[in-house]
Formats: structure tokens, sequence, C-alpha cells
């Protein structure tokens, strides 16, 4: 419980702290904030943690029965949330595909999301949402004659394929990719998008992802069970006391 706690509110600290430092707009490509997120679970993790443990210490059936059904409400949301994402893969796959060409649009508006599209990139071996192409949605990379930024119709270097003992990374090799057709640029650069990598990445770990499920939902069915043990062993004490008291009050006894 103690652990919990202090992860609780190491993730507020880390939540507050990156809300004050972040700029509302360069976050603006995500459906929700990530420091908003981790202060809401934070909080969420510090109170159930706190109805827990003070449940159990003092005994407390009110406490406990909470602390049991946030729970169960968690473990079955988590159930619903993987129940939904695979059978609504599509629209799944659609929400990805969104996020992705909107962190493409906001490619530049924040060093973090910038070197997290990076590592994406250069982790899948691809490059943009469904192809390179993709790259013409941001404003310094966009194809138009009308651009005057020097990254005219290129890709972030994160999309060239990797060099063999290159001492110095070419920032630049992207450039005018584009322009080109698959063929020709398929030599410099990944073509493939991200997303197609990203689902066939799910696919082909299938089993870590379901053993990563199953380490968190594992504690929380502990914890109900638990939880509800404890309840069923105070009520039969207090039972077992008033049961007592009466008799003591009867003369007979």
């Amino acid at each position: 419980m103690e652990l919990w706690k202090v992860i609780s509110m190491v993730m507020v600290a880390v939540g507050v702290y990156a809300r004050l430092m972040k700029h509302a707009a360069a976050l603006a490509c995500l459906a929700v904030d990530p420091a908003i997120l981790l202060i809401v679970v934070g909080v969420l993790m510090f109170l159930l943690t706190f109805c827990g443990c003070i449940g159990s210490l003092r005994e407390n059936i009110c406490l406990l029965q909470t602390f049991s059904l946030c729970l169960t409400i968690v473990f079955l949301l988590q159930l619903a949330a993987g129940i939904l994402g695979f059978v609504f893969s599509d629209k799944a796959r659609g929400k990805v595909s969104e996020l992705i060409n909107n962190a493409i649009v906001h490619y530049r508006d924040d060093l973090d999301l910038q070197n997290l599209i990076d590592f994406g990139q250069k982790k899948f071996s691809c490059c943009g949402g469904i192809s390179y192409r993709d790259w013409s949605q941001n404003m310094y990379f966009n194809c138009s004659d009308d651009n005057p930024s020097r990254e005219r119709c290129s890709v972030p270097y994160s999309c060239c394929l990797p060099t063999p003992n290159q001492a110095v990374i070419n920032t630049m090799c992207g450039q005018n990719m584009q322009a080109l057709d698959y063929l020709e640029a398929s030599k410099v650069i990944y073509t493939n998008g991200c997303i197609d990598k990203l689902v066939n990445w799910i696919h082909s770990n299938l089993f870590l992802l379901g053993g990563v499920a199953l380490g968190l939902a594992i504690p929380q069915l502990v914890g109900i069970l638990l939880s509800q043990v404890l309840v069923n062993q105070i009520k039969d004490q207090i039972k077992l006391q008033l049961y007592n008291q009466q008799h003591r009050a009867d003369p007979w006894y």
C-alpha cells in the first residue's frame, strides 16, 4: 500500500510539473493532455490506496467496501476497453491514424513531441502515418509552391535509412524526398507508414501485451478478494461481540 502511495504522489508531482512547464498548444495533437491524465490517475490512485490502507488498519467496513468497489470498477473498465478495442478495431485504427496525423502537424511545436515521433519512426522503421507523403500535412514540410521553408517537400531525418558506420547524423538526408516516387524514395528513406507497422507489432506481441494485462488484473482481483474477506471477518467479529454482549446482560447466562 505504501509503495502505491509513493507512486501516486510521484505521478501527481510529474503531472503538475509537466502542466506548468509545457504549453497547451504543444500537446494539442493528443486526445488527452498527458499531464492532466497523470494528475487525475495519481490522485485517484492515492485516494484508492488510502481507503484500502486506512480501512484495513482501522477495520472500517465503509472504506474497505469503497476500496473493493473502486477496484472492481477499474477492472471492469479495463476489461471493457480491451473488448471494445478488439471488436471495434477499425475505429481504433482510425483514432490512432488521427492522433499520428495530428502529431505530424505539430511536429515542430514541441521538442519532446518531436523526439517522440523521431524515436517511433526509427524504432518501427517507418515514415508518416500511411506513407512518407503524410509529412506534407506539416507546414514546414509541405510541398506547396508558396512554402518558404528550407524543409519544403522533405521528411524528418528519422525517416532515413540507417547508414553503416556513420559518425555524424545527416539531418538533411530527407531533403526533397516527397517529390520522389516510392521506388526512388525507398533507396534513401522508409516509405511505409507507421500505422501498419504499429498494428503488425501489436499482432506479433499479443502474448506480451496479454501478459502485461494479466499482470495488471491479478493484483486488482487479489485486492478485491482480500478486501471482501476482511469485510466478512469484521462483520463476523461484530456479530460475535453483539452476541456476547446480549448474553452477558442475560442474568440466566
